[in-house]
C-alpha cells in the first residue's frame, strides 16, 4: 500500500457522471522529482523488486512526453504526463515530472521494475531521444516521421537472435497473404518448437495522433476518432467523443444525456457481439472446424446488419457524435435488435456446445499457447486477454460507464470460464462476452423504451474545450481499455492527442503464448487475440 504523503504528491481525479472521462487544469498537476515520481509509480504498480507482486487493480493508462518551450530565465525541457487508473477507488491519478534540456545523464529506466510500462519508454525514447539506464527492450515502437533518430527504420529494426547450430529463425510478413496489415514476425525455433517470437510494427506510419491535434475543426476530429481502427467505431468514437464533451469548461454545466449514453452503450456491445462471434469464425477456420466457422460468420453478419439498419452503416461510422446523435434508437429499431440478437445468441450457443463437445477440437486448444495471471500483470494485459488468464479489469466497471439500473458488465466467473490462459479459456472467453453483451444490449434497448419521451439532442461541433487543461477518456472496448488524452492550450485548441489501444498491451501477450509451442500453434494463438496493427501504428 502507498503511503499517504505518497498519494498526496498526486492529483487525484475521479471521472464524470459522463463516464469514464476527466478534465484537469494544467497548473493543478504536480510536478513531481523524477526519483519520487519512480518510488511512486513502483508502490502503485507492483516491481519486480518487491517479489514481482504486480497491481490488479491499478495500471498506467498513459506516459507521454511534451516539449516545453524555454523561458525568458532560460530552461526548458520535456514535460512527463503520467496517468494511473485505481479500479478500487475508481479514480485516475495524475503526475508529472521535468526534464531539462541541458540534463546530460539518464533517467532510470522504470521498465525492468514495471515491465508493462516498456511501450511507453519506448516512444519517448524514440520520439526524444530520451536516454533510460538500464532498460531491457530498448527498441523502437512505431518508427514515426518525427522521430528523434531518423537513421532508424523499419527495415533495420534490431530482432533478438540467438547464435546456435541446433536454432534456425522463421521470418513472416511484414506482407501477408489475405488482406491483414503489415507486421514482421520473426521466430527462434528449436525444430518446431519456438523458443522466441518478436513483433515488429511501424509500418504505416499513420500520423492519427498529429492529425487530431493539428484540426480544430470538432466533426473531422470526430471522424479521425472513428477511423483509428476499423474493427473499433464505436470504441474509439465513443472515446473521442468524450475528450470533446469532457473538456469543456465547466461552467457550460453539460453532464451527459442519459438517452445518448444508453445509445452508446448499446452500440458499443453490438460491436463487442460482432467482433467475438467473428473471431470464433476465424478461430474454428484454423481449427479446421468448417461448419462452426460458417456459422459464425453468418451470426457475425445478422448482428452488423442491424447496425447497419440503425445507423446506415455495418460498423457503425457516424453513430457518435459530441453531445448528440443523428441517428436515434427508435422503438422499431430497438424491436429488430432485440429480435435478431436474441436469434443469433440461440444460434451461437448451439455453436458453442458442437465445440466445446468435439474432441478433436478440445484436444487442440487445452493446455496450448497458455499465458498464465503471473505474465499478463507483468505485461500489463487488458481486456478480454486479461481476464481470460483470471484478472478482472474493466473500465466499464470500474468508472460506472453504464450508470443504469440493470445495465452493468457481469462479472467473469474464473472457475467456469477458464482463467488458466490457454487457448481454451480464450475461446471460452469469447462464450462468456458474447453473453454478457447480449444482456446488456437487451437491458439498453428496454431502458431505452421507457425513455421515448425524452428530448434527443442534436450533435453540437462548436463547443469550447478547457483551456489549458489534461482531458482523458476511457472506454471499455472489445479488446479492452481505450484510452484517449488531449492537451490543451491557452485557447482551448488541442495542442496533443494521444491514443492508446488496447493492442498496445496486449501485443507482448501473443509473444509469450507461443513460447514453448509449435510454430503450428501461432495462427491459431494469434487468432484467439486478433490484436490490431492499426491501433499500434498510430
Amino acid at each position: 500500500m502507498m503511503e499517504n504523503n505518497t498519494l498526496d504528491r498526486w492529483l487525484s481525479c475521479r471521472p464524470t457522471v459522463s463516464g469514464g472521462v476527466g478534465c484537469v487544469a494544467l497548473e493543478r498537476i504536480p510536478v513531481l522529482p523524477y526519483a519520487a515520481f519512480a518510488t511512486d509509480m513502483r508502490a502503485l504498480l507492483g516491481s519486480v523488486s518487491a517479489g514481482g507482486d504486480f497491481s490488479e487493480t491499478a495500471r498506467c493508462l498513459a506516459y507521454f512526453a511534451v516539449p516545453q518551450e524555454a523561458g525568458s530565465d532560460g530552461g526548458g525541457g520535456l514535460l512527463f504526463y503520467a496517468l494511473v487508473a485505481r479500479d478500487t477507488e475508481g479514480d485516475v491519478l495524475v503526475a508529472s515530472h521535468l526534464l531539462e534540456y541541458h540534463y546530460e545523464g539518464f533517467l532510470e529506466a522504470l521498465t525492468a521494475e514495471i515491465p508493462a510500462l516498456h511501450p511507453f519508454e519506448r516512444e519517448i525514447t524514440e520520439r526524444y531521444g530520451v536516454r533510460f539506464s538500464g532498460m531491457p527492450w530498448d527498441k523502437p515502437l512505431r518508427y514515426p516521421h518525427d522521430r528523434h533518430h531518423r537513421d532508424d527504420t523499419i527495415d533495420t529494426y534490431p530482432f533478438y537472435s540467438i547464435a546456435g547450430r541446433e536454432l534456425h529463425e522463421v521470418h513472416v510478413g511484414p506482407v501477408h497473404a489475405g488482406i491483414i496489415e503489415p507486421g514482421a514476425f520473426r521466430f527462434l525455433c528449436d525444430g518446431e518448437q519456438i523458443v522466441h517470437l518478436e513483433i515488429a510494427l511501424g509500418y504505416q506510419h499513420r500520423g492519427v495522433e498529429t492529425l487530431m491535434a493539428g484540426t480544430c475543426d470538432r466533426l473531422r476530429q470526430i471522424l479521425l476518432g472513428e477511423s483509428i481502427a476499423g474493427d473499433t467505431t464505436i470504441g474509439h468514437a465513443t472515446a473521442a467523443a468524450g475528450i470533446l464533451e469532457s473538456g469543456i469548461p465547466a461552467e457550460t454545466g453539460w453532464e451527459g444525456s442519459e438517452v445518448i449514453r444508453c445509445e452508446r452503450a448499446v452500440a458499443l456491445e453490438m460491436e463487442r457481439l460482432a467482433i467475438h462471434i467473428g473471431d470464433t469464425a476465424a478461430l474454428c477456420m484454423d481449427l479446421a472446424y468448417q461448419t462452426g466457422h460458417v456459422a459464425c460468420e453468418a451470426l457475425r453478419t445478422l448482428v452488423i446488419n442491424a447496425m447497419q439498419q440503425w445507423c446506415g452503416n455495418r460498423f457503425g461510422k457516424g453513430l457518435v457524435r459530441p453531445f448528440g446523435a443523428h441517428h436515434r434508437l427508435t422503438l422499431e429499431r430497438a424491436k429488430h435488435i432485440e429480435a435478431t440478437i436474441t436469434e443469433v445468441m440461440s444460434r451461437y450457443r448451439a455453436v458453442r456446445r458442437d465445440l466445446l463437445a468435439a474432441p478433436s477440437v478440445l484436444a487442440r486448444l487445452e493446455g496450448i499457447c497458455s499465458v498464465s495471471r503471473q505474465q499478463a500483470l507483468r505485461v500489463g494485459a487488458v481486456g478480454p486477454a486479461a481476464r481470460m488468464a483470471g484478472i478482472e479489469r474493466d473500465a466499464r466497471r470500474a468508472f460506472n460507464f453504464y450508470p443504469l439500473d440493470g445495465f452493468r458488465p457481469v462479472v467473469i466467473d474464473e472457475e467456469r470460464d477458464g482463467g488458466n490462459g490457454d487457448l481454451l479459456a480464450r475461446l471460452k472467453m469469447r462464450f462468456r462476452e458474447a453473453e454478457v453483451s447480449y444482456a446488456m444490449i437487451v437491458a439498453g434497448c428496454k431502458e431505452l423504451a421507457g425513455r421515448w419521451f425524452e428530448n434527443y439532442p442534436a450533435p453540437d461541433y462548436g463547443k469550447p474545450l478547457a483551456k489549458r487543461s489534461l482531458i482523458f477518456s476511457l472506454v471499455e472496448g472489445w479488446r479492452g481499455e481505450i484510452c484517449h488524452v488531449a492537451l490543451t492550450d491557452p485557447k482551448g485548441e488541442l495542442a496533443l492527442y494521444k491514443v492508446y489501444d488496447p493492442s498496445i498491451h496486449n501485443w507482448m501477450m501473443l509473444a509469450l503464448s507461443v513460447r514453448g509451442a509449435q510454430i503450428s500453434d501461432f495462427p491459431v494463438s494469434n487468432k484467439s487475440f486478433n490484436l490490431s496493427y492499426c491501433g499500434h501504428d498510430l
